[in-house]
């Protein structure tokens, strides 16, 4: 079913206009786009012209009433008041809120050069925006965590453990000289505070993010969604023996963060351990 994403506001005249204009540029065929206001008026001519700096012509758009449009129809609401109060659909339909102040004003103070840089600046944070939303469309099912490990260097470890410990909510659940490890069962949560040692981050340190699948089927399983999405990969999934026997794979976030997804062994893989230790690879 194509998807129907609605952006409103009070007037429909800029910050909703603007958004329409922009997502029907930035989300192409992928969704249905339509904009309405609570109490529409028209078109504010800034906001034609600031997204006329971009290419997009919005001059043939009106402002239109919510009560054009068939909320039952909708995937998404994004409203875009911020001092206003922003109008209310009913029903269960996902909601985004982006408060992005109103460019318009009748502030006779205000010069046109003045309202042109409030309309560009409300057009570029709408547009900021759109861009994390077209990210997130298609978006394809992710791994199917158990838990989550992460690491996180510190300077005093005593002064550490003591935020972790209110921030968390709990003890952590052993320490030492070097290191205090926090559990959340009910986050599916594993966090370690590690004392900094200065030494320069790859794969082979704690501090990274990991993600634990649950078996070995699954790690591999990530492999291939991680190829289809496109994510950087590290080392293909294999299953690993010293320091602690797992099934392991290995990402690279956009920034080049390090993500591990894992599995525990199960005892009877742990029985299959070779004798020179050497890790074994699950898929090419």
């Amino acid at each position: 079913m194509t998807r129907q994403i609605l952006f409103l506001c009070v007037a429909n005249s800029a910050r909703s206009q603007m958004a329409e204009g922009l997502a029907r540029a930035l989300l192409g065929n992928r969704v249905e786009v339509l904009s309405a206001g609570s109490h529409p008026t028209k078109v504010n001519p800034y906001a034609i012209e600031a997204m006329r700096e971009l290419g997009i012509d919005i001059a043939g758009h009106r402002s239109k009433s919510v009560d054009e449009i068939d909320t039952s129809q909708l995937d998404l609401v994004v409203t875009l008041c911020a001092d206003e109060v922003c109008p209310v659909l009913p029903g269960g339909t996902r909601r985004l809120h982006w408060p992005i102040p109103d460019p318009a004003s009748s502030d006779p103070a205000l010069s046109p050069e003045e309202l042109r840089q409030r309309f560009g600046s409300a057009r570029d944070q709408i547009r900021a925006r759109m861009n994390v939303l077209a990210a997130l469309l298609d978006l394809p099912a992710g791994p199917q965590a158990i838990e989550f490990h992460t690491s996180i260097r510190v300077a005093e470890l005593p002064r550490s453990t003591r935020f972790y410990a209110w921030l968390l909510a709990t003890w952590p659940k052993e320490w030492t000289h070097r290191y205090a490890t926090f559990i959340r069962e009910d986050l599916h949560l594993n966090f370690v505070l590690l004392v900094s040692d200065g030494k320069p981050l790859h794969n082979g340190t704690l501090y990274h993010l990991g993600i634990d699948v649950g078996d070995k089927a699954s790690v591999i399983d990530v492999y291939h969604r991680a190829r289809d999405f496109g994510a950087t990969l590290v080392k293909p999934p294999r299953t690993t023996w010293k320091a602690t026997p797992r099934h392991e794979l290995w990402l690279e976030d956009p920034d080049g963060n390090l993500i591990e997804i894992y599995a525990r062994l199960t005892d009877e893989e742990l029985s299959n351990m070779p004798l020179d230790h050497e890790p074994i690879v699950l898929a090419p």
